[in-house]
This record gives C-alpha cells, structure tokens and sequence, in this order.
C-alpha cells in the first residue's frame, strides 16, 4: 500500500483507481457477487451503514470483513447476543482509585470499521446503544459525549428466517442503515470455485489493506463534490414522497432515506466516472436505500405465494415507473 501523502489530492483518475483496487481485493475474497462488493463501497463512501440481510452461510460475515480487511483501520467484531449489554457496545465509566475519579473506558463501537454480527439477536435496548453512534458519530455514556473515529462504518448482518430467540430492529434502528443488501446464492461456477479456492486456505488470510482510513476520507470528500442538478434532487424528493402517498404503505420514505439517497447516487456517479448524478443512479439505487424502511400495510396482502420484500418491491418499481423523471434542457 502506498502511503497517502504521496499519493497527492484525489483526482478523478486516483478516484477509480483506488476504488478498483478495493474492489479487486474483497471480490477475491467474494466469489461472482461484483453487486453486493460495490453497495458495501458505496455504503463506505457515502458515510452510510449496511445491513446485510441473507440465509445463513452466503457470506454476509465475510463480506464484512473483507471489507474491513482492505482498508488499512481499525477494526472491531461484535457478536450479537442476547446477554449483550449496552456498556458492552459504547464503553462504561470506571472508578480508579488511584485519581479517585472514574474513567471512561471504550467500548467495541470504537473502531472505523464496526461488524455488528447477528445484530437481531441482541435486545432491543443493547439495539439502541447504537442509534446515536450510527447518527452523531458519537456515544454518550454518564452525560458526556465521546466522538468515534472517522470514517465510521457499521456493517450488521442478520437472518430474516430464523425468528426464534431474536429481536426485529425498530423503525428507528432500521432508518439508520443507508443500504440493506442481500448476497443470495453463488452461481454453480463460483461455488465450484471457492471449494477450489478455499480447500486448503481462507483467502481472507492474503488479503492485505490496499488504501489507509485518511485515503477514505479523501475519497469521501471527492464523492461529496460531486454535482447534484437541482432538477435532480426535486426527483429524488418526488421518488420519497411518492413512498409516503402510496396506499398500499403505512409507513414510507423518511427525510433521511432522501438525504442518504442522493449521498449514495454521488458515489455510484463517482464510481462510474461521472462528476454528476443522473436520474439512473436514484432508481437503480432506490430498492437498496429505501425497502428495508416501508412498511406495508395490514390490508395490502401479499397473497400468490408473494412475500412482503417482493411486494414492497413491487410497488417501487410502480413508483419508479410512474413519478416523472427530469430531462435535461437541450442546449
């Protein structure tokens, strides 16, 4: 890895350059899913958290610390449990006797990259010692404030089938995560090539940090410059709002899901090599950043054999279809 300060300012060319290479090493530690590996970069650099949602033994856990392994930061591993407390997950204050004054002592949530495993299976109450991390960037433990490290990233992971003995995260927990992406399964050619790969060793063993944490705020300051049309932000509004008319939604889009949609489409527009954001980043972004925030209501049933994702999937796409997409002035 190349040390940042010789590197000099990020340009549009350093820009892909380092976000290739990131690319490349987690998707040698992930097998054929290139999808997922780029939502949990764009989560990275669009100061976002990710949850991943899947059926056990996908790669959620590894995707998460391939991640974590590519940048060159610290990194913390929190198994989710449901005797896992609060002071666990920010840190407690104790008494030294020989200041006789207490100290703060922190917990694993300090770190730049924080693997949140199994989140659902902790309590609701551990659940919310992570609100205000995964908002302000800070905890507040006995009426003081501790800021964590930057960049901060949350990667949780749970699995929707298995309900017994976990907690489903709230409304307020669930709008705190930018992404929620699913791995699904591996084609038959890369699950035959990971029992290849992985007969011997784990690849996750040689894979070395190929950017530092100062490299990453670099490339989160370039995505943040990236143009917004004001033409598009009002279509990025329209898309949220349209979430909360909807009928067939009893809770839709909130303000944040607006806000961390446009953050999100400025690193795809990025990634792509663009110094603007097109309407095709918000939609093909939109299921990502806004389906694990809608809630359905009672009256609308899936019925069919459709589960709720695929209906609230649905109706996205209807959104999508229907709500008026702005086209440039000719010049």
């Amino acid at each position: 890895m190349t040390d940042a300060a010789t590197r000099g300012p990020v340009t549009a060319d350093s820009f892909l350059e380092l976000t290739q290479g990131i690319l490349d090493a987690v998707g040698r530690v992930i097998d054929g899913k290139p999808e997922a590996v780029r939502g949990a970069l764009v989560c990275l650099l669009a100061e976002g958290h990710l949850l991943i949602e899947d059926v056990p033994g996908v790669g959620k856990t590894m995707l998460a610390r391939a991640l974590a392994a590519s940048v060159d930061a610290s990194v913390r591993r929190i198994q989710f449990t449901p005797d896992l407390l609060p002071g666990d997950v920010t840190g407690v204050s104790v008494f030294n006797p020989v200041e006789r004054e207490f100290e703060f002592k922190n917990g694993a949530i300090f770190a730049n990259i924080v693997i949140a495993d199994e989140i659902n299976r902790s309590s609701p109450k551990t659940q919310s010692a992570l609100l205000e991390a995964m908002e302000e960037g800070q905890v507040t433990v006995d009426g003081r404030s501790h800021m964590l490290p930057e960049p901060f990233l949350v990667v949780a992971t749970q699995n929707p089938l298995e309900m017994e003995g976990t907690y489903a995260l709230p409304e307020a927990q669930r709008d705190r995560f930018m992404m929620r992406l699913s791995m699904g399964y591996p084609d038959a050619q890369a699950e035959a090539l990971m029992l290849r790969q992985r007969e011997t060793s784990n690849p996750l063993d040689d894979l070395a940090p190929v950017i530092s944490a100062d490299e990453v705020l670099a490339l989160i300051g370039w995505a943040r410059a990236i143009h917004v049309a004001p033409a598009i932000e009002e279509y990025a509004v329209a898309l949220a709002r349209a979430t909360r008319q909807h009928p067939d939604l009893r809770l839709g889009a909130s303000p944040r899901a607006t806000l961390q949609l446009v953050r999100a489409a400025k690193v795809r527009a990025a990634l792509d090599g663009r110094g603007f954001v097109i309407p095709d980043d918000l939609t093909d972004l939109i299921s990502p950043v806004f389906a694990h925030r809608l809630i359905p209501t009672r009256t609308a049933g899936t019925g069919r054999g459709r589960s709720a994702g695929d209906h609230i999937a649905g109706i996205l796409e209807r959104i999508v279809s229907t709500v008026r997409v702005p086209i440039a002035p000719r010049t």
